[in-house]
């Protein structure tokens, strides 16, 4: 072999030595997916992966996410306003996967649903109509690995 068939292939091995090391930050975890499909899991620290094999997926913050609420509802047959904040955060990275790409419109959508499933919500009281909300909300994504944290919306 040649010395520059030799450096190349060295070259070649450290770049593939390089990639295979990955460092994932606190607070975040990421999704690795191979070609056959079997992902797992990586959580905060440094770890080795299989280059060109598996590829990150998804970065899931632990850290909280804010999905911001600005939609038109009709309430008791009158067009409103919805105005806010809902705040979310992962609790099981390995079952929120399958949804987190579309996490804040899921979270949006199913807000608005437990607006409308109650008679009369104009007339509650914000920290009541909140805390209905959050409690509605935690019931229906607790099994895909999310919680809202705070519910901060408001009728205009």
């Amino acid at each position: 072999m040649s010395p520059n068939t030799i450096f190349a292939l060295f070259c070649v091995l450290a770049l593939l030595a390089f990639l295979s090391v990955k460092r994932i930050p606190e607070g975040t975890v990421y999704t690795l997916r191979r070609f056959d499909g079997h992902a797992r899991t990586l959580k905060p620290g440094t770890h080795v992966v299989v280059p060109l094999v598996e590829r990150v997926v998804h970065r899931i913050p632990l850290t909280g996410c804010e999905l911001a609420v600005n939609e038109q509802i009709v309430l008791d047959g009158t067009p409103r306003q919805l105005k806010g904040q809902l705040y979310w955060q992962v609790l099981d990275p390995e079952r929120a996967d399958t949804m987190i790409d579309r996490a804040d419109e899921l979270i949006r959508i199913r807000a608005l649903n437990a607006m409308r499933d109650v008679d009369a919500p104009a007339h509650e009281s914000f920290d009541l109509r909140n805390a209905r909300l959050k409690r509605a909300l935690n019931d229906n994504l607790r099994d895909r690995g999310v919680v809202v944290t705070r519910v901060q919306l408001h009728l205009v």
